[in-house]
């Protein structure tokens, strides 16, 4: 899967640039999208057939100089570029990660007492595929709403982003979310390439055109910090800022800061208020 996900990295990122973002001229009329083989490789300043070497996967391990030359020959930006640095460390991994096996999804009394204290802060925690995994009363109160909590979405909020008729309404700004949802699970999927829950949930949202071409674009952003701007049933049009925390291996805490830049004084706004 490692391997895979670096060459796959690689071919989709070559696809999605055109001869005019290098400074290349246009040319005619291309058979397949994007820039060829060779012309990524001349601006590497690698073979054309070590570069076939890499995206086949008969090459893996790829140098440092090699790699930055790589990204800047894809015109990576630093989230892109992080993300394959970590896939080509992958590929030297002869054995499992220690944190690559079964998911842990009982909430700690440690984490569990982080974000009860964070109230009347919307605080909760996700495991490694987006299943939600507890959260504070304030989160309840605001998510319940937006239908988050509904049968069809499994407590799921990859699923709820795009599976769920209410997402759409719910998140003004829903590429954000959809962007957020997708470039979380390629990480994950970066990170735990044996879990076969994660890859359960990525093959249920490939039925949807709008996760499969972000999937297959290796379409990646910075899911840690985002504000969403949402319809709520009760509240109106609220922006959210939501920050993520990673306190466990295969646990993250998000915390959504609502409406902050509309408090009255300084601090959060009461969800309930």
């Amino acid at each position: 899967m490692s391997r895979s996900e670096f060459a796959e990295f690689l071919i989709a990122r070559r696809a999605q640039l055109q001869p005019e973002d290098v400074g290349l001229p246009a040319g005619r009329r291309r058979r397949t999208p994007g820039l060829r083989r060779e012309e990524v490789a001349a601006l590497a300043g690698v073979s054309a057939d070590y570069l076939a070497r890499l995206e086949q996967g008969r090459d893996t391990n790829p140098s440092m100089a090699v790699l930055a030359a790589l990204a800047d020959a894809l015109r990576l930006n630093e989230i892109e570029r992080h993300h394959f640095g970590k896939l080509a460390l992958s590929l030297e991994q002869k054995a499992p990660c220690p944190s690559s096996g079964q998911a842990r999804e009982q909430v700690s009394e440690t984490i569990q007492a982080v974000i009860d204290a964070l109230q009347p802060t919307p605080a909760f925690v996700l495991g490694r595929w987006q299943n939600l995994l507890a959260g504070n009363p304030s989160f309840r109160d605001f998510a319940e709403p937006l239908g988050l909590f509904d049968a069809e979405t499994h407590n799921n909020f990859a699923l709820y982003v795009f599976a769920h008729p209410g997402a759409r309404k719910a998140f003004l700004n829903w590429d954000a979310a959809a962007d957020m949802v997708a470039s979380s699970l390629r990480a994950a999927v970066t990170r735990f390439p044996d879990d076969q829950n994660v890859q359960a949930v990525i093959i249920r949202l490939g039925h949807y055109p709008e996760f499969e071409q972000r999937w297959r674009e290796h379409r990646l952003t910075d899911f840690r910090t985002v504000v969403l701007r949402i319809q709520h049933p009760l509240r109106g049009e609220v922006e959210v800022e939501i920050e993520t925390l990673d306190p466990a291996a295969d646990q993250t805490v998000m915390v959504w800061l609502v409406d902050r830049r509309q408090a009255r004084q300084p601090g959060l706004r009461l969800v309930n208020e």
